[in-house]
């Protein structure tokens, strides 16, 4: 975990090098600085001696502004560091979900991987700045301040010593007890963002069915399991510096017991006396600031387990070595494929499908829920591998094929649609960063966008909110359309991505697919029998099992399964789910 978390310094190596030189001669001087101090009380105001106070006066105003001047340089090269570093693990771990295919998304929460990259980060950055910083500071000048303590009087230094083995075994029992609770906070952070992220993303289903006592109950208990596990850890911490306390004020007053009789005796002088009473509050300071180290390093620890996760994630699904980057057309073939979601039952989503369609054919594919209708299409643009056979696009297994020119000649719109905040035009050109304003137009006219766009008062220019939240399920259904298309594929499919458009406007899109990319082929995923019924071949899916395969008048006179669909709708207008109640599929 720390050689991963080390190699994201990066171009900030240099800004953390410097920093603990320069906040070791800050510690020198501000060591030196009691020491000079007893020879300006003995040989300069005890003594009498004008001169002396002014050079030994003189010599620490000297040493305070050198070290008021390595402490600002080491603060402003630690903070370039310390920001440095979080920065270069967010972006770490932003490529490499950008990395992710669909099996390695399906491990992680989003609320989890949110927490990761704010919480998680943070809490490294404040380690490491403290690292850098107090834990150079702290330590060494508790040993300077030590090793000047046995220079004036080794026999009292005895009492130090004594003071730091025992403040030493108390932080080591209590930050070993501590440190299994912090796993469990950022677990639990996970739970509350997630309860927070739910409710925010679907607040307009929760106030239609008056569900926010429900939600607020759920957040609640999501808070409260936060606030008990802190609570936990810090009573656990609120042990440490009370002890603390009294280890310190305990020598404090050894050093004066015993002090006074050395100072009687003539073994210290008074400068002497009063410099080691000095160096007591710079121990105590460095106890202090050592057991924030141990606690921030504690929480960190978790922290990093879970960043370095993100970051060693190594995606399922590559580029294989010498990719291919040629794809003649856009034939699909699926040559015996058995598909299982990993971590999942263990249970197949797909059994032993063998289809072969031809380039420039329109398939329409129509199942119950959970009959692996999703499934079978995430298999063409690679976004899950097959557990078993091969898919082929053009005639070559996806498998040796670039994924980017594979995901290029394959667009997809998924069943969830999602736009970006950003105006129409930004939404549009995520299927072609370089399509002219007339290419977009033409895009959004064949998927029937281009209606309701001229309406809107600032056209092609109206900015959507995040998610589309301003725009209508059909609308936002076609923008996703004409921006799949936009990238000019050779495989469109469509899964279930006209089901919050009326009828008519279903068929104006199907009809203009047809009469305006007549090369492409087109895999149409629906409910609704008159979708698919002018389809080339239609696919009935059951249980993960091709059912059917044929146009719509061989499957209607000869397929128990679409004769219900059709039965089904012909009554009373509804979409397919499942005939008979047919067992639902693991997706």
């Amino acid at each position: 975990m720390i050689k991963t978390l080390l190699r994201h310094i990066g171009q900030y190596r240099t800004a953390a090098i410097l920093t603990p030189i320069f906040i070791m001669l800050e510690v020198v001087m501000d060591v030196l600085i009691p020491y000079v101090t007893s020879w300006l009380i003995d040989d300069g105001i005890n003594a009498r001696h004008l001169p002396n106070v002014y050079r030994y006066g003189g010599l620490m105003l000297l040493m305070a502004f050198v070290s008021l001047a390595m402490g600002i340089l080491g603060g402003r090269f630690v903070a370039k560091a310390s920001t440095g570093f979080a920065a270069n693990l967010r972006k770490a771990m932003y490529r490499n979900i950008q990395r992710f295919a669909f099996s390695d998304i399906d491990k992680y929460s989003t609320s989890g991987l949110v927490t990761r990259m704010t919480t998680d980060v943070t809490n490294l950055q404040n380690a490491f700045q403290m690292i850098l910083r107090t834990s150079i500071r702290a330590p060494f000048s508790l040993i300077f301040s030590i090793v000047m303590c046995f220079v004036i009087s080794p026999r009292m230094s005895l009492i130090f010593v004594t003071a730091t083995v025992i403040l030493a075994v108390i932080l080591t029992v209590i930050i070993k007890r501590v440190s299994a609770t912090f796993t469990r906070v950022f677990k639990q952070y996970d739970v509350l963002n997630s309860a927070v992220q739910e409710n925010v993303s679907a607040i307009r289903v929760v106030k239609a069915f008056v569900r926010e006592d429900y939600e607020n109950q759920k957040f609640e208990l999501a808070a409260r399991g936060l606030y008990n596990l802190y609570v936990k850890a810090e009573r656990l911490m609120a042990v440490n510096h009370p002890v603390m306390n009294m280890v310190v004020y305990g020598c404090i007053i050894a050093i004066s017991w015993f002090g006074a009789q050395f100072v009687v005796d003539g073994q210290l002088t008074t400068g002497q006396i009063t410099s080691l009473f000095t160096y007591v509050m710079s121990i105590l300071m460095s106890l202090m600031m050592l057991s924030m180290i141990f606690v921030q390093i504690t929480m960190s620890a978790a922290s990093g387990k879970r960043v370095v996760e993100v970051i060693n994630e190594v995606p399922d699904i590559v580029n294989p070595e010498q990719p291919d980057a040629e794809i003649p057309d856009g034939r699909i073939d699926f040559n015996h494929v058995s598909f299982a979601y990993k971590g999942g039952s263990g249970e197949y989503a797909l059994h032993d499908i063998d289809l072969h369609i031809q380039s420039g054919e329109t398939i329409g594919v129509i199942g119950g829920t959970g009959s692996g209708k999703s499934s079978l299409i995430n298999l063409i643009s690679r976004l899950y591998d097959t557990t078993r056979g091969s898919v082929a696009v053009g005639g070559k297994d996806v498998r040796t094929l670039d994924l980017t020119t594979l995901r290029n000649c394959v667009s997809v719109v998924l069943q969830k649609n999602v736009l970006f905040s950003g105006s129409i035009l930004d939404n549009l050109r995520w299927g072609n960063p370089d399509a002219t304003l007339q290419q977009c137009q033409q895009a959004c006219r064949i998927a029937c966008a281009d209606e309701f766009i001229q309406q809107m008062p600032d056209g092609y220019n109206t900015h959507i909110e995040q998610g589309g939240t301003n725009v209508s399920g059909g609308q936002r259904q076609r923008l996703c359309i004409a921006r799949a298309l936009l990238k000019q594929p050779l495989v469109l499919i469509l899964d279930d991505s006209t089901s919050a458009c009326d009828n008519a406007t279903d068929a104006r899109i199907r009809e203009a697919l047809r009469r305006d990319v007549p090369a492409m082929t087109r895999i149409i995923i629906a409910q609704r029998i008159s979708s698919l019924k002018d389809c080339d071949r239609i696919l009935v899916l059951d249980g993960g099992r091709v059912n059917g395969w044929g146009t719509h008048e061989n499957l209607l006179k000869n397929n128990k399964i679409y004769q219900e669909i059709c039965a089904i709708q012909d009554e009373d207008g509804g979409d397919f789910d499942e005939p008979n109640g047919r067992k639902e599929d693991a997706r």
